[in-house]
């Protein structure tokens, strides 16, 4: 995290993570946490070019978490769900908890890092705390540290992820001026009780208030153009019983979700070429990402003497605009099927591009900002069982997450690669890809009673990648 802030960015920071009560969606996701299946927390790790100092990295965390007040709140959920949790400063917000340092136990090596994350990633946050923790990790080879930021995902999602990144890490190795601005005001402390009591007349205020401004608006539009309000109706149903039906195609008899590990398996890719494979095959850079990690798990199920065809996975499509606030959650999930058979990645390239772009446009895309006011108010028990049948319907989800335009530092250490490892609700594997100077990164939450050999799928994953990106170069 970086010493200093120009007033822009200290605005930025003082706002990030939006109001402070939860949406609906981000409700579902934290009331859900008590389930494997349903569990979002995630872990990013960092490797640096070097050890940064303890001091320095612990009193740049101490006045960022107070720059950006969302890191010192926690949750406080509501004496009845009748009203969604809301985030209120902890009393006893103890940093040494939320930072802490260890060194790896034996060779230095990356997949040191990686078991630690992956150990990191299987332990719940403390729900009675602020729901984040980092680590520095130092004894890596050659003089490197590692840096692991574990957040739960009613925080933010991967665009907020990346605000974060940005908000907080420095331009440079030097150590910067403080910032001198004042501190933004905290919010009312809230307990279960004052939070219902005071949210719930106008949440009921403003149901009644939708509820009426809804049917104006309806009739409205019945009148003006009964027709064409007709036409959007059955497009709006049929959309929705596309987007709630599974993809028609079997799950994987390989990529079983059966087991509670976690194995973080890293893997670099060039930028450019990676944009560059795609475009030869008239797609993009993400349906080139897509495509390679199909043909990655190609070999995987032929490893196994096993011919699928096509696969059920699954992909967060963003939502936000440019009037959200930074952090919080605007995305929405899309599933659909995806050939993993087929050797040929100029024909899985097609196939990704046109089935991305039908769910993209689906209208009722956002379907779940619509019943999630419903789910959130049910007995978690409930909730969980009905959220964890949602997620057990892909053997594979994917995400590739904005860029980080410029490099970073962490208490004048370089940062020289950040892995994403995205959380692992009902699937075989969260792939996810990010790219910072000039690199996709690549980090693939891994059950590891399904991909039981780490050396074996890397390899794997080279060759799917290597195939596609060969189609930029003629091959």
């Amino acid at each position: 995290m970086t010493d200093h802030s120009p007033p822009a960015i200290g605005a930025a920071r003082s706002s990030w993570g939006g109001p402070a009560d939860m949406s609906w969606w981000e409700a579902l996701m934290w009331r859900a946490e008590g389930d494997l299946r349903t569990r979002s927390s995630g872990v990013l790790v960092e490797i640096l070019d070097r050890a940064p100092e303890w001091e320095r990295l612990r009193a740049a965390h101490d006045r960022l978490t107070l720059r950006v007040p969302r890191l010192r709140e926690r949750v406080i959920e509501p004496l009845l769900p009748l009203v969604p949790p809301a985030w209120s400063p902890d009393p006893h917000f103890d940093l040494d908890y939320h930072l802490q340092r260890i060194r790896v136990p034996g060779d230095g090596s990356n997949s040191e890092l990686f078991e630690i994350a992956a150990a990191a990633a299987a332990r719940p946050l403390d729900p009675n705390r602020p729901p984040w923790e980092a680590t520095l990790v130092t004894g890596l080879r050659d003089g490197r540290a590692g840096y692991l930021l574990k957040l739960h995902h009613s925080l933010t999602d991967g665009l907020g992820l990346v605000q974060l990144l940005n908000l907080t890490h420095g331009r440079g190795p030097e150590r910067e001026e403080p910032d001198s601005s004042p501190l933004p005001p905290p919010r009312p402390v809230e307990t279960p009780i004052s939070l219902l009591a005071g949210r719930l007349p106008g949440v009921l205020a403003e149901a009644a208030g939708s509820a009426a401004r809804g049917a104006v608006r309806t009739l409205g539009r019945v009148v003006a153009d009964p027709v064409g309000t007709a036409v959007d109706t059955v497009r709006f149903g049929a959309s929705l019983r596309r987007v709630l039906t599974p993809p028609d195609v079997e799950r994987s008899p390989v990529l079983n979700n059966d087991g509670t590990g976690y194995r973080l398996i890293a893997h670099d890719v060039p930028l450019e070429q990676l944009k560059a494979a795609g475009r030869a095959a008239g797609g993009t850079v993400n349906d080139a990402f897509l495509a390679a990690l199909l043909g990655a798990f190609r070999r995987f199920h032929e490893h196994h003497d096993v011919f699928v065809d096509q696969i059920p996975i699954g992909m967060p499509v963003s939502l936000r605009t440019d009037n959200d606030p930074m952090g919080g959650n605007r995305f929405a999930g899309a599933r659909f099927a995806v050939p993993v058979g087929d050797p040929d990645p100029r024909v899985r390239i097609a196939a990704i591009r046109a089935a991305v772009a039908t769910a993209r446009t689906e209208p009722a895309i956002g379907f779940l900002d619509l019943i999630a006011p419903v789910l959130g108010r049910l007995p978690r028990a409930l909730l969980i069982e009905i959220a964890g049948s949602m997620t057990t319907v892909s053997d594979l989800q994917a995400s590739n997450l904005a860029g980080i335009g410029r490099s970073l530092y962490l208490a004048g250490s370089r940062v020289l690669r950040v892995y994403p490892m995205g959380p692992r609700p009902g699937v075989a594997a969260m792939v996810t890809m990010l790219s910072y100077e000039g690199t996709c990164c690549v980090g693939i939450n891994a059950n590891p009673d399904v991909i039981d050999d780490e050396k074996v799928f890397a390899a794997y994953l080279r060759d799917g990648f290597d195939e596609v990106l060969d189609l930029a170069r003629g091959l």
